[in-house]
């Protein structure tokens, strides 16, 4: 009888675990369980059960469900990174933050995704840039940009010329600049040579001419000499 208990006692979390509902792969599976969820912080599993990582899910712009994979809105955190972070992601799913190369390409590698960006500007002006095709490729191959299917809410398409560019840090130069554009431009991105966008530049504060194009940018919308109040990156499997 007590070899019969032990032996329950040990199989038990064995037992529970295959009864567990599968783990949230991103913010449209959250969506799918409860369609009441509100936008908020959440916990996804973009690389399986033990790759558990936070994000903040858009669940009411345009239909919701989306993952937000980057976002900037107060100049909070420091978006001037070396590459392993940029790999890894950091900052705060509740501000700021960068949801990690690995994490978008391991997202993106199983699925058709689509892309929103949201921006404002400090006139309290709101505009997006839509793609309906967003794809980031292996760390391998340099983490690959594959975007395409522009739909224009007024801000212009500023990632048309980052489309098949691998992404640089000011520590890993992989842009076809002859310099460094994430030293230049003080960011990290899927540099050309240089940019239309520039949304993990630095933090400023709206028109400002002293550094050119250094800020959080999209020239299609306001020009290399204006940096954005707000911008977010976010995701969802196209339905």
């Amino acid at each position: 009888m007590k070899l019969l208990f032990v032996f329950i006692l040990i199989m038990a979390p064995l037992m529970s675990s295959c009864n567990k509902l599968d783990q949230p792969l991103d913010c449209s599976n959250i969506y799918e369980q409860e369609k009441s969820k509100p936008s908020g912080v959440y916990t996804i599993y973009p690389m399986g059960d033990r790759s558990a990582v936070q994000v903040y899910c858009d669940m009411d712009t345009k239909g919701g469900r989306w993952t937000v994979i980057q976002r900037r809105m107060d100049g909070s955190v420091n978006f001037y990174r070396p590459w392993n972070v940029y790999k890894m992601g950091f900052g705060s799913a509740a501000g700021e933050y960068w949801l990690g190369l690995d994490n978008m390409h391991s997202l993106t590698d199983k699925d058709k995704y689509e892309l929103l960006v949201d921006m404002e500007d400090f006139e309290g002006k709101k505009v997006f840039a839509r793609y309906s095709s967003f794809k980031v490729g292996a760390e391998c191959d340099g983490y690959i940009l594959q975007v395409s299917g522009f739909t224009d809410g007024g801000a212009g398409d500023s990632l048309a010329s980052h489309n098949g560019q691998k992404f640089s840090t000011f520590d890993k130069d992989q842009d076809l600049w002859p310099d460094n554009c994430a030293r230049k431009y003080v960011g990290a991105f899927w540099y050309n040579t240089c940019h239309h966008a520039n949304p993990n530049g630095i933090y400023r504060w709206g028109a400002d001419n002293s550094l050119f194009a250094v800020g959080v940018e999209w020239f299609y919308w306001k020009g290399n000499d204006y940096s954005l109040k707000t911008i977010s990156m976010k995701i969802r499997p196209v339905q």
